[in-house]
């Protein structure tokens, strides 16, 4: 397989490749073969006509009903018929408990609303309980019902106190409080409505500033801004001048400057309603020139801002920089910070400076491998806890820590208020140092010392772990139909892959379902080696970037695996090389896995990590866009709103959307199945809460559907399959 060096990267929990602006990565001049590979199986008879194929090919589109339609046109005696008739039955009876499930859970919510409503105005619930029932209502009401609900005069009133909790949470500078007890809310219930979605943008925004200049227990607000440069900036404009995939507006950049600055103002003005205060010096009594000043340079840039070049943005930052050093005194690496952050974002979410001392944490992002203990740690029911550890580690092999135990101290400090990004800063470390983690169990406090290392995190996993935490991968035992959950897409993904796919195929496997829910991305070369184990050639993926000659990845015969049926599962949480994969394994160039589940991410493009901005910064850029085998971009999410569109990302051949109820139930089940445990657990006279394969399929549909999928291209590759 051609080498690609450029990677692949989402907003999420991303993983990347690195190389520098003189190696674009270019592997050829024009594109290979790009004939079909891998194509969907024919039936046994030969018969591209037959009713069961026909019918096959509906359900496979996600059109059940037609498919019912066109089998009770066949005998019923025929095996083939029999057997797309029962998945059809078994679809139906999952529609039919979601549907009911659905209704009950409108009933259900819409008698809460009642309660809420008959209490006395002074004991209104809490917004936080009433918001909830609000979403659940709404989106378990019938498709006509959905405007009665939001209609309600109690809904209504809801809203309106909310507005107003927000308000006061504003003036105060609470602005997290005034997005979570309200916009964010209202942007979900009201999704065409932009009003509701900038405000909390622009809520999410004036948080930010605030976080930014606020100490926290893993990091002060003057160690956060060490060696931030303007220089470094300047040299990123630079770059992007040369590489980036599209030609940018300064006049952006301009705009959204002053704007961050002004919330810069704002924020400072209020910092004595702060809980915490500001451990950064400035001068409170110059906001007012400060904030006079900006309105002054906006000014006097409306005249300029459609032709701003970059001469003339690097201008106007020295002169906020010179007004700031005239008024409110800043450190000016503040500043710089700041405009660099929101200027980028103009362009994407994916392009961004990776400052100095931001780099270490940027790395293990981008490998998965990192130097600590090998343990998964959360915070859902208050306390630091040991979730899941993690295989081959000290952690694991130390027999001192377990899945479940709660974490009270990292070396001597309380864990009480420390967030899980802190913690993992904390837990982690340099291989062969040694940290010691305050746990209790069973009632009972200890010190426990191990000794950081190597860590690298599997990323390949069945369905559910057994008493000794191997991994179970078959999901029908009965028809053999496999099951591989890919979390990310990182170095050892493609031979991990390959390892499980060889273990399931000697063991009989007729069919796989690979889940890429929730998987974020990777490296690009990783995606197209995932693609290349399922088809035997023609291109799978191609990059054009606006600078330099296209690239693409071409499959290769060797080492192809059988050609038994694939289903791909993806959601919105499916991104970067997960569209990747899924999208060319549908493609009509190959049509080799049907994908189920939801819209993906809609990512779309390719990002490149140089050294350019020196100094020992990063910079991560968007230098492509990745298209199918069939040539077909992958449209962009954040390209496609701005348009007000919404064909972003990599559509589902059959669409399976689960409510909020239903998410839920999925990864709390997913969670409690995926737990490793020591080897000892028993011991320690804790019980593992693990669910059987029908308790995870009745919970969750789209695997359950996946399944009949599976099912019916059995039926429809014939007896020899």
């Amino acid at each position: 397989m051609k080498k690609i060096i450029v990677f692949v990267f989402v907003l999420f929990l991303p993983i990347w490749s690195a190389s520098s602006m003189s190696n674009p990565g270019v592997v050829s001049h024009s594109p290979p073969n790009t004939a079909p590979a891998g194509a969907a199986s024919q039936p046994a008879d030969g018969n591209t006509t037959s009713p069961v194929k026909s019918a096959a090919h509906e359900i496979c589109d996600g059109n059940f009903a037609a498919a019912e339609r066109t089998i009770k046109k066949t005998d019923g005696n025929n095996p083939a018929s029999a057997a797309i008739a029962e998945i059809i039955s078994q679809y139906n009876k999952i529609q039919q408990a979601r549907g009911q499930a659905k209704k009950e859970t409108f009933e259900k919510q819409l008698a809460e609303l009642e309660k809420f409503k008959s209490r006395p105005e002074t004991n209104e619930p809490n917004l936080f309980d009433v918001f909830p029932v609000i979403l659940k209502a709404r989106e378990s009401a019938e498709e006509s019902r959905k405007a009665e609900v939001l209609a309600k005069p109690y809904v209504q009133a809801t809203i309106t106190r909310a507005k107003k909790a927000a308000e006061d949470y504003e003036a105060k500078g609470e602005w997290i409080d005034a997005m979570l007890y309200c916009y964010s809310w209202l942007a979900v219930l009201y999704p065409d409505d932009k009003t509701y979605s900038e405000k909390k943008e622009q809520l999410e925004e004036k948080a930010t500033v605030k976080a930014s200049l606020l100490d926290s227990p893993c990091e002060t607000s003057t160690d956060r801004y060490v060696k931030v440069k303007l220089e470094m900036f300047t040299r990123t404009l630079d770059a992007l001048e040369y590489g980036y995939i599209e030609p940018f507006k300064y006049s952006d950049m301009v705009e959204k400057s002053l704007k961050r600055c002004k919330y810069l103002a704002e924020v400072l003005s209020l910092s004595q309603n702060f809980d915490k205060t500001f451990k950064i010096h400035f001068e409170k009594d110059q906001i007012q020139p400060f904030v006079a000043g900006l309105s002054g340079l906006e000014n006097s840039y409306k005249t300029e801002l459609v032709g701003v070049n970059k001469e003339q943005f690097i201008n106007f930052v020295k002169h906020i920089l010179a007004l700031n050093s005239a008024t409110i005194k800043l450190p000016e690496q503040i500043i710089i910070w700041h405009i660099a952050d929101v200027s980028l974002d103009t362009l994407d979410p994916h392009t961004m400076i990776v400052w100095p001392k931001e780099v270490e944490d940027f790395q293990k992002n981008m490998t998965q491998e990192f130097t600590g203990i090998g343990v998964q740690i959360s915070k859902e029911d208050g306390p630091l806890k040991a979730a899941s550890l993690v295989p081959n580690t000290p952690a694991y092999n130390s027999g001192l820590l377990d899945a479940g135990d709660i974490i009270e101290a990292v070396n001597g400090e309380s864990t009480k208020d420390m967030s899980i990004t802190c913690a993992v800063t904390k837990i982690t470390g340099p291989a062969g140092t040694k940290v010691v983690l305050t746990i209790r169990r069973d009632g009972k406090t200890r010190d426990v010392e191990l000794t950081r290392a190597k860590i690298i995190v599997p990323t390949t996993c069945g369905w559910c772990r057994d008493d000794t935490g191997r991994w179970l991968y078959f999901v029908d035992e009965k028809s053999r139909i496999g099951y591989v959950r890919i979390t990310q897409f990182s170095e050892t993904t493609a031979p991990d892959l390959e390892a499980v796919l060889i273990q399931l195929e000697n063991a009989g496997m007729k069919a796989l379902i690979m889940d890429l829910r929730y998987n974020t991305g990777g490296f690009l070369q990783t995606a197209a080696d995932v693609v290349d184990l399922f088809v035997e050639k023609g291109v799978m993926v191609s990059t054009q970037p606006r600078v330099g000659l296209p690239t693409w990845e071409t499959a290769v015969k060797k080492g192809t695996h059988p050609n038994y049926p694939v289903v791909v599962l993806i959601n919105s949480g499916s991104a970067s090389a997960s569209e990747i994969v899924s999208g060319a394994l549908s493609d009509k160039v190959f049509l080799r896995a049907t994908l189920v589940g939801e819209q993906s991410y809609g990512k779309g493009s390719v990002q490149q990590v140089t050294k350019f901005p020196g100094d020992g910064a990063q910079l991560k850029y968007t230098m492509a866009y990745y298209h199918l085998p069939s040539g077909q971009r992958v449209n962009d999410r954040w390209a496609m709103q701005k348009q007000n569109r919404k064909d972003w990302g990599i559509m589902p051949n059959v669409k399976v959307e689960l409510t909020t109820d239903e998410i839920k139930k999925t990864f709390d089940m997913q969670r409690d199945n995926d737990v490793l445990a020591a080897p000892d657990h028993d011991h320690n006279k804790q019980k593992l809460k693990k669910h059987s394969l029908e308790e995870t399929l009745q919970a969750d549909s789209q695997l359950a559907v996946a399944i009949l999928v599976a099912k019916t291209k059995l039926v429809e590759s014939g007896p020899q399959q």
